[in-house]
């Protein structure tokens, strides 16, 4: 995420969806798994316009 420069883009989320991220990646029973959903995760931070494949608008609707 720090590579990325995504702290930032993390903090800004709920703390629901930063705890459902976190849970959502330990859950995974295979690492190729985690890989991925890190991958989502981080690709959905990025764009700013999702959360878990759902529409994500941030606060107040704000992009």
């Amino acid at each position: 995420m720090r590579e990325r420069g995504l702290e930032a883009a993390y903090a800004a989320r709920p703390a629901y969806q930063r705890n459902d991220y976190l849970g959502w990646i330990s859950q995974a029973k295979r690492e190729a798994t985690r890989e991925k959903r890190i991958a989502q995760m981080l690709d959905e931070l990025k764009a700013g316009d999702a959360y878990k494949r759902m529409p994500y608008r941030g606060p107040r609707g704000e992009e």
